[in-house]
């Protein structure tokens, strides 16, 4: 904790900032992980050999292209009480790596001597949920089944983020497991918070499209974390304006993806804050715009020639240029710097460029599960996507069909699953 001039920090002081702090995150449902907890010995195993599998994964640089071996790959690292494992260690550095997450950052907030904290979900899944403690990095375990389910589909969830950057999928950015002696070996994965930062987030929700279950009391006691459901968000709406298109639009391809990986029961996190005054004065200025699309386009492709030169969410150059008059910016950069459409344009490009769904990416850490609109920061990313449809599930969906008649449950087949959600998310997108 840094000293602020002219105001030493004194134990008792620093012992109420902790408390406070604390406080807030029991609030939140988050629970620091000390060494009084049930969990303290199994993180602090996880933070250590994370450190060690990441600094050997910095060390030598990673390939251009990824091979069909490394999607295969095992690294197992011996420490003194306990083996940790990493699976294709370097299709996940690939990924981190599109995502502007340097290895050092990343491995300096997961092993971080900071304790992690546990996050008391309302989920139906035995899983444990952790946080880092900068809360940029959700941890949570999994089963053998969905480890197998995520390695064997995992150059396909590869493709599809290449296909399309600003897809909603959760980015996955690491797959471990730790041995310990005589005990049951553990796996976890690593993802990025879609709700990060979230310091002004006061409403989460977790919506599947559905009414049966879908309902949270938020006045109830209990865990003190709402993540409220379809039945609350009822009457309320996603106000995008010009972005709602593009909203549905990659809500129906990252479906129609997970339609074809035989799954159901996935989520839509959805949460919002209000943007400030400067955020919104802020974000329309032309140095800004130029900032936000520059992030938009590298996201897209890596080289220039693969940039069609369309424009973004159907700005004009004369409006643009208006705006850069009005800015007073000392930027020396034109027009034509940020890609606006060429005359010479062909039905090719902009098939192309709709093709990838570009976006005006908000200047945020986070930005692939931020969306701004006129007046809200939504947060917004697909999870728990590891369910799929085999014959439990399918005599779930007879069962509920007799216990329910004629009304909607999460446990249907992935073609009648993602064709609701996409509904729920267009009725209540605007």
């Amino acid at each position: 904790m840094e000293k602020r001039i002219g105001q030493p920090y004194s134990g008792t002081t620093r012992r109420r900032r902790w408390w406070g702090l604390r406080r807030r995150w029991r609030m939140l449902g988050l629970f620091e992980i000390n060494q009084e907890h049930e969990f303290y010995s199994f993180t602090c195993l996880m933070k250590e050999g994370l450190h060690a599998a990441l600094q050997t994964g910095i060390d030598p640089p990673g390939p251009d292209e990824l091979s069909a071996e490394h999607y295969k790959s095992e690294q197992t690292q011996v420490h003194k009480d306990y083996e940790m494992q990493t699976f294709a260690g370097l299709v996940f550095s690939s990924l981190r790596r599109s995502l502007d997450i340097e290895e050092e950052e990343y491995k300096r907030s997961l092993s971080s001597d900071c304790c992690y904290l546990q996050f008391m979900s309302n989920s139906k899944s035995k899983a444990d949920f952790f946080l880092t403690n900068d809360k940029r990095f959700f941890l949570k375990t999994q089963n053998k089944r969905e480890v197998k389910f995520l390695l064997s589909n995992l150059m396909a969830y590869m493709d599809h983020l290449e296909k399309y950057p600003h897809s909603l999928l959760v980015r996955f950015l690491g797959l471990h497991s730790i041995q310990v002696p005589n005990e049951t070996k553990k796996y976890f994965i690593v993802m990025q918070s879609v709700f990060y930062p979230d310091e002004r987030i006061d409403t989460r929700y977790d919506i599947k499209g559905c009414e049966v279950g879908r309902w949270t009391d938020p006045a109830s006691t209990g865990s003190p974390v709402k993540i409220l459901k379809d039945n609350n968000f009822e009457g309320k709406h996603i106000i995008l304006d010009q972005k709602s298109s593009w909203l549905v639009d990659q809500v129906e391809i990252d479906t129609a993806f997970l339609r074809s990986l035989n799954v159901l029961d996935y989520s839509i996190l959805l949460a919002h804050q209000p943007l400030h005054k400067d955020e919104l004065d802020g974000k329309h200025s032309f140095s800004n715009l130029i900032v936000r699309t520059e992030k938009s386009m590298a996201q897209d492709s890596p080289t220039e020639e693969d940039h069609p030169t369309t424009p973004l969410l159907g700005g004009d150059s004369s409006r643009l240029e208006s705006d850069a008059i009005d800015s007073g910016s000392d930027h020396s950069i034109t027009c034509q710097e940020i890609n606006l459409p060429s005359v010479n344009s062909t039905d090719a490009e902009l098939q192309e460029f709709h093709a990838h769904h570009r976006r005006l990416l908000p200047n945020f850490k986070n930005s692939v599960h931020v969306i701004d609109g006129p007046e809200l920061r939504y947060f917004v990313g697909i999870v728990d996507i590891f369910t799929v449809y085999g014959l439990k599930k399918r005599l779930e969906n007879l069962w509920k069909s007799l216990r329910f008649p004629g009304r909607a449950f999460s446990t249907v087949s992935p073609s009648t699953y993602s064709q609701r959600f996409c509904r729920w998310v267009k009725d209540h997108t605007k």
